[in-house]
């Protein structure tokens, strides 16, 4: 069982999540991650941003207004 630990500061805006690197592996290749389609969505990712087809989020919110 992986141990995750999230930390919020008050008044913060921000979220500290850690988790061991071999827990996080193991979470990873179970979810599937490390499967080939997901690998080659990373290539392609990797290619849209070299060529800027991207759009900086400032907050989840802006998927909405697509």
């Amino acid at each position: 069982m992986a141990t995750i630990t999230v930390e919020r500061k008050p008044n913060s805006q921000r979220v500290t999540v850690e988790i061991d690197a071999e827990k996080l592996e193991r979470l990873a290749a179970t979810l599937g991650l490390f499967n080939e389609e997901f690998l080659k969505s990373l290539s392609r990712s990797e290619r849209d941003v070299a060529l800027g087809r991207t759009k900086r989020l400032r907050s989840l919110r802006d998927l909405r207004d697509r």
